[in-house]
């Protein structure tokens, strides 16, 4: 800390804390983001018969819902959406692979998902936020970080 100012012991506790808690939450989902990314799971047959679009200025963004059967001949999931799927990629009305990977109220195609990407960034700006608030506490205290 250059300022010279000392930071309150509190505000070091509330920045651990939230670095624990980001990096618990993405810790949480990491299994499954895996999953997703390689599409490692359950296969079967999504067949869209919902479309919910919600328009943004220069775009839209669809969620393209139906129901999940797997091949295993396992429960129908119905109510659950194909990630990743726009008003041009959604199969409304007809069978596409899909694989369940866990997830409570989606599936995905058999190419994957990019969603580890965002579980990565929470980890590792988790771990960034937690060292940052030990490096601050140790400079404050006078202890030599490294």
């Amino acid at each position: 800390m250059s300022s010279g100012r000392r930071r309150s012991p509190a505000f070091t506790v509330v920045m651990l804390l939230v670095a624990v808690l980001v990096v618990s939450l993405g810790a949480a989902n990491a299994d499954r983001s895996l999953r997703a990314a390689r599409a490692e799971g359950t296969p079967g047959t999504f067949t869209g018969t919902r479309l919910d679009c919600v328009q943004h200025p220069g775009h839209e963004s669809c969620t393209c819902y139906g129901t999940y059967v797997p091949d295993t001949g396992g429960p129908e999931r119905t109510d659950v959406y194909l990630y990743g799927r726009e008003r041009q990629s959604c199969p409304m009305g007809e069978s596409a692979p899909a694989v369940d990977v866990g997830a409570a109220s989606r599936v995905y195609g058999p190419e994957g998902s990019n969603e580890w990407i965002m579980t990565a960034a929470m980890v590792l700006a988790g771990l960034g936020l937690g060292g940052w608030a030990i490096r601050s506490w140790l400079a404050s205290s006078g202890v030599s970080a490294g």
